[in-house]
Protein backbone atom coordinates (compact mmCIF):
# COMPACT_ATOMS: atom_id res chain seq x y z
CA UNK A 1 0.00 0.00 0.00
CA UNK A 2 1.18 3.55 -1.10
CA UNK A 3 0.02 6.26 1.06
CA UNK A 4 0.46 8.75 -1.68
CA UNK A 5 -3.35 8.89 -2.14
CA UNK A 6 -4.70 7.45 1.26
CA UNK A 7 -6.03 10.72 3.04
CA UNK A 8 -7.32 10.24 6.56
CA UNK A 9 -9.96 12.59 8.23
CA UNK A 10 -10.11 13.93 11.60
CA UNK A 11 -12.78 15.81 13.57
CA UNK A 12 -12.59 16.67 16.44
CA UNK A 13 -14.00 18.88 19.36
CA UNK A 14 -12.28 19.52 22.79
CA UNK A 15 -8.87 17.63 22.01
CA UNK A 16 -6.04 19.59 23.09
CA UNK A 17 -3.55 21.07 20.16
CA UNK A 18 -0.44 18.35 21.93
CA UNK A 19 -3.30 15.48 21.56
CA UNK A 20 -3.96 16.31 17.87
CA UNK A 21 -0.04 17.06 17.19
CA UNK A 22 0.95 13.56 18.74
CA UNK A 23 -2.11 12.00 16.57
CA UNK A 24 -0.64 13.63 13.53
CA UNK A 25 3.01 12.10 14.22
CA UNK A 26 1.42 8.85 14.26
CA UNK A 27 -0.74 9.35 11.16
CA UNK A 28 1.34 11.42 8.87
CA UNK A 29 3.68 8.14 7.99
CA UNK A 30 1.14 6.45 6.68
CA UNK A 31 -1.23 9.20 5.49
CA UNK A 32 -2.42 12.57 3.91
CA UNK A 33 -4.45 14.09 6.47
CA UNK A 34 -7.14 16.33 6.81
CA UNK A 35 -8.29 17.57 10.00
CA UNK A 36 -10.91 19.51 11.13
CA UNK A 37 -12.22 21.52 14.65
CA UNK A 38 -15.65 20.99 14.69
CA UNK A 39 -18.34 22.61 16.59
CA UNK A 40 -19.10 20.35 19.85
CA UNK A 41 -22.74 17.99 18.88
CA UNK A 42 -23.23 15.93 21.52
CA UNK A 43 -24.06 17.80 24.96
CA UNK A 44 -23.64 13.97 26.62
CA UNK A 45 -19.40 14.57 25.87
CA UNK A 46 -16.39 17.16 26.68
CA UNK A 47 -14.12 15.47 24.13
CA UNK A 48 -14.90 13.57 20.75
CA UNK A 49 -12.51 12.66 18.00
CA UNK A 50 -13.53 11.17 14.51
CA UNK A 51 -10.97 9.14 12.86
CA UNK A 52 -11.99 8.32 8.89
CA UNK A 53 -9.43 5.78 7.53
CA UNK A 54 -9.85 5.07 4.06
CA UNK A 55 -8.83 1.17 3.89
CA UNK A 56 -10.63 -1.73 5.32
CA UNK A 57 -10.49 -3.12 9.03
CA UNK A 58 -8.55 -6.47 8.50
CA UNK A 59 -5.36 -7.90 9.11
CA UNK A 60 -3.44 -6.40 6.23
CA UNK A 61 -4.45 -2.69 7.59
CA UNK A 62 -2.19 -3.44 10.83
CA UNK A 63 0.48 -4.97 9.36
CA UNK A 64 1.03 -2.20 6.40
CA UNK A 65 0.25 0.58 9.68
CA UNK A 66 2.40 -1.41 11.92
CA UNK A 67 1.70 -2.54 15.23
CA UNK A 68 3.74 -0.75 17.18
CA UNK A 69 2.20 2.28 16.02
CA UNK A 70 -0.77 0.82 16.31
CA UNK A 71 -0.22 0.54 20.42
CA UNK A 72 1.24 3.77 20.44
CA UNK A 73 -2.06 5.51 18.72
CA UNK A 74 -3.82 3.33 21.89
CA UNK A 75 -1.46 4.75 24.03
CA UNK A 76 -2.74 7.87 23.51
CA UNK A 77 -6.58 7.25 23.32
CA UNK A 78 -5.99 6.15 26.75
CA UNK A 79 -3.86 8.68 27.80
CA UNK A 80 -6.56 11.34 26.67
CA UNK A 81 -9.40 9.34 28.86
CA UNK A 82 -7.00 9.66 31.72
CA UNK A 83 -6.76 13.54 31.73
CA UNK A 84 -10.39 13.82 31.50
CA UNK A 85 -11.07 11.69 34.14
CA UNK A 86 -14.32 10.13 34.93
CA UNK A 87 -17.66 10.13 33.12
CA UNK A 88 -18.58 10.56 29.59
CA UNK A 89 -15.87 12.81 29.36
CA UNK A 90 -14.87 11.16 25.39
CA UNK A 91 -16.05 9.68 22.69
CA UNK A 92 -14.20 8.24 19.92
CA UNK A 93 -15.30 6.75 16.79
CA UNK A 94 -12.79 4.99 14.40
CA UNK A 95 -14.43 4.50 10.91
CA UNK A 96 -12.90 1.80 8.67
CA UNK A 97 -13.67 2.11 4.80
CA UNK A 98 -13.66 -1.33 3.54
CA UNK A 99 -16.46 -2.92 2.48
CA UNK A 100 -18.14 -3.02 4.29
CA UNK A 101 -17.54 0.03 6.43
CA UNK A 102 -16.65 -0.96 10.23
CA UNK A 103 -17.24 1.57 13.11
CA UNK A 104 -16.11 1.50 16.20
CA UNK A 105 -17.42 3.77 19.06
CA UNK A 106 -16.15 4.44 22.21
CA UNK A 107 -17.64 5.97 24.62
CA UNK A 108 -17.37 3.97 27.79
CA UNK A 109 -17.53 6.33 31.10
CA UNK A 110 -15.54 4.18 33.29
CA UNK A 111 -11.72 4.64 32.34
CA UNK A 112 -10.57 0.82 33.47
CA UNK A 113 -13.35 -0.77 30.48
CA UNK A 114 -12.93 2.44 28.05
CA UNK A 115 -9.30 1.23 28.33
CA UNK A 116 -9.95 -2.64 27.86
CA UNK A 117 -12.23 -1.03 25.04
CA UNK A 118 -9.24 0.25 23.17
CA UNK A 119 -7.07 -2.61 23.77
CA UNK A 120 -9.91 -5.32 22.40
CA UNK A 121 -10.40 -3.20 19.11
CA UNK A 122 -7.91 -5.81 17.19
CA UNK A 123 -9.33 -8.96 18.84
CA UNK A 124 -12.13 -7.89 17.00
CA UNK A 125 -10.55 -9.25 13.68
CA UNK A 126 -10.36 -12.49 14.71
CA UNK A 127 -14.77 -12.44 14.74
CA UNK A 128 -14.80 -10.40 11.72
CA UNK A 129 -14.95 -13.64 9.06
CA UNK A 130 -17.78 -14.93 11.68
CA UNK A 131 -19.54 -11.59 12.15
CA UNK A 132 -19.22 -11.02 7.98
CA UNK A 133 -20.51 -14.49 6.96
CA UNK A 134 -23.00 -13.06 4.15
CA UNK A 135 -25.14 -15.87 5.22
CA UNK A 136 -25.49 -14.36 8.80
CA UNK A 137 -25.64 -10.85 7.75
CA UNK A 138 -28.62 -8.76 6.58
CA UNK A 139 -28.80 -8.22 2.76
CA UNK A 140 -26.66 -5.62 0.70
CA UNK A 141 -24.87 -4.32 4.38
CA UNK A 142 -23.09 -1.09 3.88
CA UNK A 143 -22.02 -0.27 7.19
CA UNK A 144 -21.49 -2.23 10.49
CA UNK A 145 -21.15 -0.56 13.93
CA UNK A 146 -19.74 -1.83 17.29
CA UNK A 147 -19.95 -0.63 20.55
CA UNK A 148 -18.38 -1.92 23.62
CA UNK A 149 -20.34 -3.83 26.12
CA UNK A 150 -19.24 -2.95 29.43
CA UNK A 151 -21.33 -5.73 31.31
CA UNK A 152 -19.30 -8.15 29.22
CA UNK A 153 -16.36 -6.36 28.70
CA UNK A 154 -16.51 -7.27 25.02
CA UNK A 155 -16.95 -5.81 21.51
CA UNK A 156 -20.47 -6.67 20.37
CA UNK A 157 -22.33 -5.78 16.95
CA UNK A 158 -24.90 -2.81 17.58
CA UNK A 159 -26.54 -2.23 14.35
CA UNK A 160 -26.21 -2.87 10.27
CA UNK A 161 -27.13 -0.62 7.86
CA UNK A 162 -27.83 -0.81 4.19
CA UNK A 163 -28.81 1.25 1.80
CA UNK A 164 -32.25 1.45 2.88
CA UNK A 165 -32.59 -0.27 5.84
CA UNK A 166 -30.94 -0.06 9.39
CA UNK A 167 -30.79 -3.31 11.54
CA UNK A 168 -29.92 -4.30 15.40
CA UNK A 169 -28.49 -6.92 16.79
CA UNK A 170 -29.95 -8.90 19.48
CA UNK A 171 -28.81 -11.92 21.24
CA UNK A 172 -27.66 -13.81 18.02
CA UNK A 173 -29.60 -12.42 14.96
CA UNK A 174 -30.28 -9.60 13.32
CA UNK A 175 -33.63 -7.69 13.63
Amino acid sequence: MSNENLKISLQYYGISPWEIEVIYGYLNSRFMISQEEIEANDENFVSFLNIDIPLAFNEEFFQWFDFRRWEKMKAVFKEMKRRRGAGNALKININFFGNPKIIFVIDTDDKQLYDNAIEKIDFVLELLPYHLDPEKLPPNVLEIIYKFDPQTARWRLKTAKSENKSYSFSGDRWN
